[in-house]
This record gives structure tokens, sequence and C-alpha cells, in this order.
């Protein structure tokens, strides 16, 4: 859903709220829980096959179904969308991928069809074209995403449209687990321009389960490397509104056997096993939404929070086995939308993040290392609607960063945004137009973020969108001044700045969807991160690079009881630094081809699933002279639920069923086979 039709659905809700509260809209503000939620239609001119439901703040309109061309009405089965297909059942938060750049490649992933499954976050984000995880190795270890060649401090991450980082952060996805979220959606490419400095490579917005109705849930999970994972909550009406509290812990001693070459330099040496010391993770956490409505404005207030110690085991040539880091952070936010009677709409964020962390070990230097990070910011969104089809929409944003450090210098920054963004829509919506600037300042930087997209509904299902524009990023706060666990800082970077652009084309069936994405950016100054000795990595300015390749997605669900998925991505990457030890070279830690299969079937009391992610060589420094080996994973799995009221689903899994034997980063390695059990527990009350 594109903002014109967000613009058009908060006009009708201002000027008839008696017809609004005769049709339930009260109640249908409340979705239903993931584990009973059906996908519906998809629906707008500019809605760009992109699903955005359960917003936490907008207020509610009923489904509307998008015509083919051929007569019949697109409507998606209860599974897994790799090509999304937006829900329909509430307005879409503004800070959707899906609603605030329509023409963008946008992929959904539903939660809800993973249930049972021993995944966090990140392993969740395998199934996105165009993604690249890095994996510390380990249940509880650091994970974090890169996208489309940029690197995982240029991928902005959201949770319900709150940055859980700043810009220049690569944001740890093993610190959420999947039993918090609704969905995950995914923008695909440069979004600076729309979302800001953080958004080079392109954002995350990760959905949290929605307060409504009254339920109760809890999951746990037993496994391999004495991994216990266990999480429990409810949702209720509380003062007025909804309430819903999760609270979420993980231990994992994470001491697998690996085998490794002890002399990589010299050929045919026999392969050495060794126990993976240090590499044990704690953590605890939790999340608090509330959602209440007043009068024309629904409230969201926000809370996530995770404390953590966990071991940082080091290369497998530089292990280091005293490094530890305890961490403590939490994100409070609250959200406001405001649909008023003369049209138009004004949304409204302030959030608070606090992120303490304390390392030891040698790696750190003598002693202890302590900091404290702090971070604040507001948001606010004006959009108005005119003559039904153009929707002007202005944001301004500001906020700032502090660091209190051993050293004393204690840097701050602050970060000051605007935007302006139109959209119009020309025959009868088959036709969307899109442009949008923005000026970022953070500290002495300042920079502009032009784009232009467009969208075309075509018959018969198909689509067409493209985007042009130059995404700019100031170095961050955090990888100028702050230690990220084996991420060094570097305050000598300079802003980088990327042309690109992208071209899709989509084909939509009830039964089928397949979408093909051509994009390309030429880099200024990239900034990325390398291998720093002797354990840790540190972000260092490219002089120019380039980035080009194709991603694929495509579903299949023939029947409700089979549903089949594939993404491959082909990424090629070039330095252009004017220095021959590097000159169209491959960037380090981007394979040529990536690609995950899936198929998953059977009906609620058995159903199985099997996954493969194939994953090509890629080079750990500039010079190609030291790269990772290709890889292949195998997952499978089975689950049954016996018991609707209450549900109950038991699942087993099997996590790199073929026992591969492989590595990340710069030599850390990844868990061998390993198994999970687990239980997963859900009431829901009755709705009067």
């Amino acid at each position: 859903m594109g903002p014109l039709r967000l613009l058009s659905l908060a006009v009708l809700l201002a000027a008839g709220p008696a017809r609004a509260q005769a049709e339930g809209a009260p109640e249908r503000a409340s979705p239903p829980p993931p584990e009973s939620r059906s996908t519906p239609p998809a629906s707008g001119p500019t809605a760009a096959a992109s699903a955005a439901p359960a917003p936490p703040a907008a207020p509610a309109e009923a489904p509307l179904p998008r015509d083919r061309g051929d007569g019949a009405d697109v409507a998606l089965p209860p599974v897994d969308v790799p090509l999304p297909v937006e829900a329909g059942d509430a307005l879409p938060a503004h800070a959707s991928p899906s609603t605030r750049d329509p023409s963008a490649a946008v992929t959904t992933v539903d939660v809800a069809s993973k249930k049972g499954e021993a995944k966090d976050a990140a392993a969740l984000l395998a199934s996105v074209p165009g993604a690249v995880l890095s994996d510390a190795g380990g249940a509880g270890q650091r994970k974090s995403l890169s996208l489309r060649g940029a690197a995982g401090n240029a991928v902005l991450v959201l949770l319900d449209g709150v940055p859980l980082s700043g810009p220049g952060a690569a944001m740890d996805l093993s610190r959420l687990p999947t039993a918090a979220l609704e969905r995950i959606e995914v923008l695909r490419g440069a979004a600076s321009a729309r979302y800001g400095p953080g958004a080079m490579g392109g954002v995350v917005n990760l959905v949290s389960r929605a307060p409504g109705g009254t339920r109760a849930f809890g999951d746990f999970t037993q496994g391999s490397f004495l991994t216990t994972l266990a999480t429990v909550g409810g949702a209720t009406r509380l003062l007025g509104g909804d309430g819903l509290l999760l609270l979420h812990g993980l231990h994992s001693r994470g001491d697998f056997s690996f085998q490794y070459d002890e002399r990589p330099a010299l050929d045919g040496n026999p392969l050495t096993t060794a126990t993976r010391e240090n590499n044990q993770a704690l953590q605890g956490g939790g999340l608090a939404r509330y959602r209440a409505s007043l009068g024309a404005t629904t409230v969201d207030v926000l809370f996530e929070g995770t404390a953590e110690r966990r071991g940082l085991a080091g290369t497998v040539q530089n292990p280091t086995p005293g490094a530890q880091q305890s961490t403590l952070r939490g994100t409070l936010s609250a959200r406001s939308f405001t649909a008023f009677e003369s049209g138009g709409s004004l949304s409204v964020l302030g959030y608070g993040r606090l992120d303490d962390g304390t390392f030891t070990g040698a790696a750190f230097g003598a002693g202890r290392y302590h900091q404290l990070e702090s971070s604040a910011g507001a948001e606010a969104v004006f959009s108005r609607l005119f003559f039904s089809r153009h929707g002007l929409t202005a944001l301004v944003t500001g906020g700032g960063d502090w660091l209190s450090e051993p050293s004393g210098a204690n840097p701050s920054q602050g970060r000051f945004g605007a935007m302006l963004a139109d959209e119009v829509l020309f025959f009868d919506g088959a036709l969307g137009l899109n442009a949008s600037v923005r000026v970022d300042v953070a500290g002495a930087f300042t920079v502009f973020s032009p784009k232009a997209g467009a969208v075309v509904q075509l018959p018969k299902g198909f689509e067409v969108k493209a985007n042009v524009g130059q995404a700019s990023r100031p170095p961050g706060f955090q990888e100028r001044y702050v230690l990220q666990g084996t991420l060094m800082p570097n305050p000598a970077l300079r802003p980088e700045r990327a042309l690109s652009a992208d071209v899709t084309a989509g084909w939509h069936h009830e039964k089928a969807a397949v979408a093909v994405t051509g994009f390309g950016a030429l880099y200024e100054d990239l900034i990325t991160y390398e291998y720093y000795p002797p354990a840790l990595a540190k972000p260092f300015n490219v002089m120019a690079a380039r980035v080009a390749g194709v991603e694929v997605e495509g579903r299949y669900a023939p029947a409700p009881w089979l549903d089949t998925s594939v993404a491959y991505t082909f990424l090629s990457t070039q330095n252009l630094r004017d220095d021959p030890r590097y000159y169209l070279k491959a960037l380090p830690y981007r394979p040529a081809h990536r690609l995950h299969a899936r198929v998953a079937g059977g009906v609620a009391l058995l159903r199985a699933h099997a996954e493969v992610l194939f994953q090509s060589r890629q080079y750990v420094n500039r010079t190609e002279t030291l790269a990772l080996s290709p890889r292949t994973f195998v997952n499978v799995g089975v689950s049954s639920t016996p018991w609707k009221r209450p549900e109950v689903t038991v699942a087993f899994e099997v996590k790199n069923l073929f026992d591969t034997q492989s590595q990340d980063l710069d030599g850390y390695p990844l868990p061998p086979r390993a198994a999970f059990f687990t239980l997963a527990l859900a009431w829901e009350g009755v709705t009067q």
C-alpha cells in the first residue's frame, strides 16, 4: 500500500467516523494474532506487491481487493510469502518499506509460517535475495546483514519503525528471538532518500507481535551444544487499550567440534579436529507494547531490551580464550498517528536508546574496557492527499548520540534530517511516479540524497518497478567512535556516496509469484570492514567501487498443504581504487552466488520442511589472496499441532544435515550438524 492509498483511507476515516464505528473499526484496529492470521488480498495502485500488515499505530480499514486484470482477485494462502502481498486488514505504519518507498524491491518474511523452527531473526533473513549474513558462529553470537554489496554498517535495522542502532552500526540480529516478531520487511537497495543515511544498502523493519485480544503463548527449545531458548508472553486489554508483554532467554555453551587446516599456505595438509572454546552465550530480555486510541489519534508505546554476556572466541588462527563481552541495552519509543478531518495525517515518533558495554581480554587492552553509548531522536511526518491522486509527504527528524569511554574524550554528535516526497498516479493508478529529496546533517558532515521511482501495473498480474538516485551517508557515530564487540572504530572515516539504479519485473498469481531485479551502484569512498589483526575488524574507505547484480525470487503454492520458494542472487563487485594491488579485485565478504530454496508441506497434524542454502567462495581481503570456501547447508524438520485449544505444537529440526565444515568472517568456524526440539503453546481467549 503506497502513501496515496494510506492518505485516501486516512481521509475517509476522518470524514466518516460514524460509519467506521458502525462497521466495527475499533475491533479491526487490533488484528488477530499471527497464529490465526491469513494473508488477505493486495491493495493500492502503488502497493508494489509489498506486505505491511498490523501497524503499531494506525487505525484500520477493510481490505481492498486488487484486480489482476483478468477479473479475479489475488488472495494468497496463509503461507510464507517471499514476494510479499499487502495485508489490507490495517493501514501500514508510515515507516513500513512498502509505504515509505512504494517503488522499491521489498521482501516480507512471515514469521508465523516458521513456527516451531529453531531460528533467530538472522536465520529468517537467509531467504531474502540480495542478503548476505556474517556469523561469528553459534547461538547468541554476533550476526549482521549485508544487502546488495553494501556493508552491514550501511543497513538500517528498525523495530516497528524505530531505529535499533544509529547510522553506521551493524545491528546484531542475534539479540531478537523470532517469538517476538510477526514478520520481517526487507527493502533492498539504496533508501537514503526516504530513510536517511543509515539505509545505503537497504532497510530491515522487524515488526513485533501486535497487542490485541486476550492470549498467552510460550516456546521452549532444547538443542545441541547445551543450547536452550525460552519465550513466554501474553496480551490483554489494559487501561482502555491493548497491552503485550514478552520475556525471552537464551543459553548456549557453544563448545562444538570443528575441523581446520593448521597450515593453510601448504597444500595437502590433513585436517585437524578442535573444540570451539570461549563461545558461550547467555541472554535475557523482553518486549512490552501498549496501544490505545484517543479520539482521532492512536498512540503506540514500545520498549525492547536485552542483557547478555558472551565469550568472544576469535578466529581459528588467532583464538582469544579470555575475551568476554557484557552488554545491557534498551530502546524506548512512543509514536502517535492522527488523521485530520480536513484531510492529511501526522505521525510523530520519539525514542531513546542506551547501550552499556564492557569488554575484557587481551584484544581490548589491559584490564577492562567499559563504554556507555546513548542516543535519542524524534521524527514528524505529515502527509496530504490532493485531488485523489497526488500525495505530498514532508519529514523532519533530529537527535543526538553520546559516548562515555575510558579515554575521557567522550565524543558526541548531533543529527538532523529533512525530506520532501511527492507521488502522483496516472491512468486510474496504473502508473505511479514518485520522487523525493533528503538532506542529512551529522556532526560536521552534510549530505544530500535525491531519488525517483515508478510503478507500472500491467494486466494479468504483471508489474514493473524502477528506481534511480543518489544515496549519501556520513560516517556513523558508532563506526567512528564506538567499539562494537569485535568491530573497532575509525574516527578518520569520510562520507560515502552511491549512484544506484534498479529495475524489477514481477508477476503475481493466487498460487505463484516471481520477480527478477537487475541492480547496479557506483560507490565513492565506500565504507567497508576489513580484517584488523589479531582478531578484530576495522572500517576503511575504499576510494571507489562498482556493484551490480541480479536477484530472482519466486514462490509456488499449488495447494494449501504445499509451499515452495526460491531466492537466487548474483553479485559482481569491483574495487576501482587506483592501486595495482586492489584494482578490479572483488570486494571482501561479497560472494558472487547465493541460493536459498525451501519446500514445506503437510497438514497441522504432520508438517515437514527442507531448505538448502548455498553460498559461493568469498574473499576476505582486497588483494584476493585469502578466501572462504563455498558451502552448502541443508536443514530439515518436522512439526505437529495435535491440539488447537490450547494450540500445542511440537517440532524437531536438524541443521546442517550433512555436517558441512565451514567458516565465516575472517575465520570463525560455523557449527556442525545440530538438532533442536521445540515445544510451543498458544492460548487465545474467546472474542466477544
